[in-house]
């Protein structure tokens, strides 16, 4: 058996993970690469293998940086089925087709942008998908239930269990049998961080030959949330009186929900008061009723919520704005309003044209709520950049920026090696991956020092061969 690692390796997107024994080959993820002009570049190149030769994909979870390349692989020739959790399953069907459009319409305007200049002889101008390769890509989806096994192929078995990420994330347990010998190979997907509201805690799982493991933040701890929340009122707070605006970007599944939550609870506390929330994203919209549809997956304090919000006491002014002359409107709202909105990392979507209009304010605030991959605009400004470019145009950063990491949908540190130590025996042998260089690095050394485990920390198109005696194609 061979596992090559065809993405997320010593960065954070574009997680991908190709799987092939004699009568088997299949992927876990396809996801998008993400992170500036030279990350969108990589996903247009052709896949490293022939789509047409897979049996089927196994995906983790909605977020594009894992399911966003799979219209593409379909488009190339791939015709098997997408195996998921049913939540999952749900919310590809917002994604995907929010993915190819903004693919469309970033292509468009850079038409538009290059006509007639020598860098649109450079610079592609085809979208990397389109609107029909996600309806198309949609269409061989295959839900199916968490802690059930299942068998894609005569020599794989497999069971999705809950990683307590976002809705419907999982963590993928494989025994994969090749010439009468089975391994088994657990992928952690990402992974949620224990405690945190809605959400379930991530499934211990108790033993593995081969453990793909995230390290997103594989070298750091988060903040306590209940330190993050007071901060959150402070900061609200204080910028309503000053006449200014609260902007979020937040990825439109997840984070978006777990904002609600808290905004929320802290109005039934009244800790906030006349809070004028409004939710810019159609695609969160869409994923905020998805998420009601599965309240069996949530925890007993998201349950308790969901009651008090049924019945109707106490709620913030809450505005979900479809349409792209509502969004606009919010450009003449001045102050008092919580605008959140996607892309989580500012570099696509609506998010972009709420920085353009309420950087320069130096009353206004702006809250980071989620990671940050290198080279994205939110990077930027978390980075303390004082001038960013939007739209082709040169934006003094006046409005304060803050980082509220307490409510990242990953585990930190200890929470990854709690995880890590769930497990009965050492694997034989750990790949950490679905981390910039030095956290992953950080991680595996703490997983060697702790927990005495063989690690390897991958570069992008290294192979496991399995059993090990024909291993050693990996990188440290």
């Amino acid at each position: 058996m061979k596992l090559t690692v065809l993405g997320a390796a010593r960065e954070v997107t574009g997680s991908c993970y190709l799987i092939e024994t004699t009568s088997a080959r299949f992927l876990v993820d396809c996801g998008m690469v993400q992170g500036g002009r030279a990350a969108k570049q990589r996903n247009y190149q052709p896949f490293g293998f022939d789509p047409a030769n897979l049996d089927f994909v196994l995906l983790t979870h909605a977020h594009i940086d894992h399911s966003g390349m799979l219209p593409k692989l379909v488009r190339d020739g791939f015709r098997g089925p997408i195996l998921t959790t049913d939540a999952t399953g749900d919310l590809l069907e917002v994604m995907l087709p929010d993915s190819a459009h903004i693919q469309e319409a970033d292509a468009e305007r850079a038409a538009r942008g290059h006509h007639g200049t020598s860098k649109a002889r450079q610079t592609p101008v085809a979208p990397i998908y389109t609107m029909r390769d996600a309806e198309a890509c949609l269409r061989q989806v295959r839900p199916m239930p968490y802690d059930k096994s299942f068998a894609p192929h005569p020599d794989v078995v497999c069971a999705f269990r809950d990683a307590g990420h976002i809705l419907g994330s999982a963590i993928i347990e494989l025994w994969v049998t090749e010439a009468g010998e089975t391994v088994k190979l657990v992928f952690s997907g990402d992974l949620g961080q224990p405690g945190r509201a809605i959400l379930r805690n991530p499934t211990l799982i108790s033993e593995a030959d081969i453990l793909v493991m995230e390290s997103t933040y594989g070298d750091r701890a988060h903040r306590d949330q209940a330190a993050t929340i007071d901060e959150m009122v402070e900061i609200i707070n204080h910028v309503s009186p000053r006449g200014g605006n609260i902007v979020m970007p937040a990825f439109a599944v997840g984070r978006t929900q777990e904002i609600l939550y808290h905004l929320h609870c802290l109005s039934r506390q009244n800790r906030l008061h006349d809070l004028s929330i409004y939710v810019d994203s159609p695609m969160a919209d869409r994923a905020t009723r998805i998420t009601t549809r599965h309240l069996e997956l949530f925890d007993e304090e998201a349950h308790a919520l969901a009651d008090w919000h049924d019945a109707g006491r106490g709620l913030p002014a809450l505005h979900f704005t479809a349409s792209v002359e509502e969004s606009k409107a919010l450009n003449q709202v001045r102050s008092g309003a919580i605008i959140i909105s996607a892309s989580g990392m500012c570099d696509a979507g609506r998010i972009r044209h709420h920085l353009r209009w309420n950087l320069p304010r130096p009353e206004c605030a702006v809250l980071i709520t989620g990671f940050q991959a290198q080279g994205t605009l939110g990077r930027r400004l978390v980075d303390g950049a004082e001038r960013v470019r939007i739209f082709g145009e040169d934006i003094a950063v006046r409005a304060s920026v803050h980082t509220l990491n307490g409510f990242s949908a990953h585990a930190d540190r200890p929470a990854l090696l709690a995880w890590a130590a769930g497990f009965s025996k050492p694997p034989a042998q750990v790949l950490v991956t679905h981390g910039e260089a030095a956290a992953a690095q950080s991680f595996a050394q703490a997983l060697r020092t702790d927990l005495g485990w063989s690690v390897v920390v991958p570069e992008l198109g290294a192979t496991l061969d399995w059993p090990p005696a024909a291993s050693g194609k990996t990188d440290q």
